[in-house]
């Protein structure tokens, strides 16, 4: 894999640096330099880290939780593999300053089913940081004891979501809750829970050493920091590069040599799909969202075949808990075939698409709330190719 710009995540990092200053300090100010930064999280929501943690700092509890989320399960992306290949230190001790800054004592990484291979690796990095005593008892003599435990997935794509991660580790069917109370009210053992994914604490020992201040020199006003985007598809050259927020998708294109690209699927199966007229736009959360993941489609790609392969795996996926996600991801699939017979009516497709907007309000949690996004996106930007065959 090529990494183009070693801007933070990729760059030099003396392990333990980080959490050496946030024991220094009280909860609190660690709570309020996370904040400062800007830092949102970097699973795709994009939820403000600093106040996650604040909210739970808060909550009156006998015991607090934080959990990584490595359930990396998103169709295109593969960035979090790369950190807990090559940098795990960051996301241990990223998870280690979380715990301290709300108050908790254990920390759990839920890590992706097929990830399995990196078990033993992730372990005995852990034995490792115990040993320097960065985890366990008396955390460099602080008084402060923390220590990571890693549970392995069973392959759910749901589980991605951090309510049903969290009743995956309680020991019952993975698959979302009714929000609210929160994680950081009610969520591990229904106790304060922060859930943050694995990029997002690699940035965290960065912030805490070296100031709010320094994290806000990269990216924009609104979207500070860079971003880790897995790039797949038609490119010469496929991988990991790390760009600073508000890149154009045009710039990161150029890079990663996409020549004449038609489409580009943005943030995922369950980003948008982007045609030439938006290449100029920027990726941040103000923008193209900016989930990690890039798909590139070339000129020779058929557009519904592409959304039927993102329903298929929509459908498959679907907890079926709530009608929504279970019954609409199917009827936009059997559309899509209906479609690719010629016997769907512009008037069938009209009502698909108010299917959509129903979805999108109404579906339990993200997976059915973004599932119809590729739907809406191809339809719109290649109608002709999709509904004139």
């Amino acid at each position: 894999m090529k990494n183009v710009k070693k801007n933070i995540l990729f760059g030099e990092y003396v392990s333990g640096v980080g959490l050496k200053e946030a024991l220094s300090m009280k909860p609190e100010d660690v709570i309020a330099e996370v904040k400062n930064s800007g830092l949102r999280g970097r699973g795709g929501a994009g939820f403000p880290t600093g106040l996650k943690w604040e909210f739970a700092f808060k909550e009156d509890s006998d015991e607090k939780y934080v959990i990584c989320n490595a359930d990396e399960g998103e169709p295109g992306t593969f960035k979090d593999r790369k950190l807990l290949s090559e940098q795990p230190e960051k996301v241990f001790e990223g998870l280690t300053i979380a715990g301290y800054a709300i108050g908790a004592k254990q920390g759990f990484v839920y890590l992706r089913g097929e990830y399995v291979y990196l078990l033993n690796h992730l372990e005995q990095t852990l034995k490792n940081l115990r040993e320097k005593n960065l985890l366990g008892k008396n955390i460099l003599s602080s008084g402060f004891d923390f220590d990571i435990e890693i549970r392995l997935g069973a392959g759910a794509y749901v589980c991605g979501e951090e309510f049903a991660l969290i009743e995956s580790m309680n020991g019952f069917r993975g698959e979302p809750r009714n929000k609210p109370p929160f994680p950081t009210q009610k969520g591990f053992r229904d106790k304060p829970t922060v859930v943050n994914n694995v990029e997002t604490l690699c940035f965290v020992p960065y912030i805490v050493s070296k100031g709010a201040e320094w994290f806000k020199r990269f990216g924009t006003d609104a979207s500070t920091g860079t971003k880790l985007f897995s790039v797949s598809g038609d490119v010469e050259y496929p991988g990991v590069y790390e760009f600073e927020m508000g890149v154009s998708l045009k710039e990161l294109l150029d890079v990663v040599g996409a020549k004449n690209p038609k489409a580009v699927q943005v943030g995922g199966a369950s980003g948008i799909c982007v045609s030439k007229k938006d290449f100029d736009k920027p990726l941040c959360f103000q923008g193209l969202p900016p989930g990690g993941s890039i798909i590139v489609f070339g000129e020779d790609r058929d557009m519904l075949n592409v959304l039927k392969n993102f329903l298929e795996f929509f459908v498959e996926e679907s907890c079926g808990q709530c009608t929504p996600c279970r019954e609409g991801n199917y009827r936009l699939l059997e559309g899509v075939n209906m479609l690719e017979k010629g016997e769907c009516s512009v008037r069938y497709v009209r009502e698909l698409l108010t299917l959509c907007e129903v979805m999108k309000s109404s579906a339990k949690c993200g997976l059915g709330q973004t599932s119809p996004n590729c739907f809406l996106s191809i339809l719109e930007n290649f109608k002709d190719e999709v509904l004139f065959r």
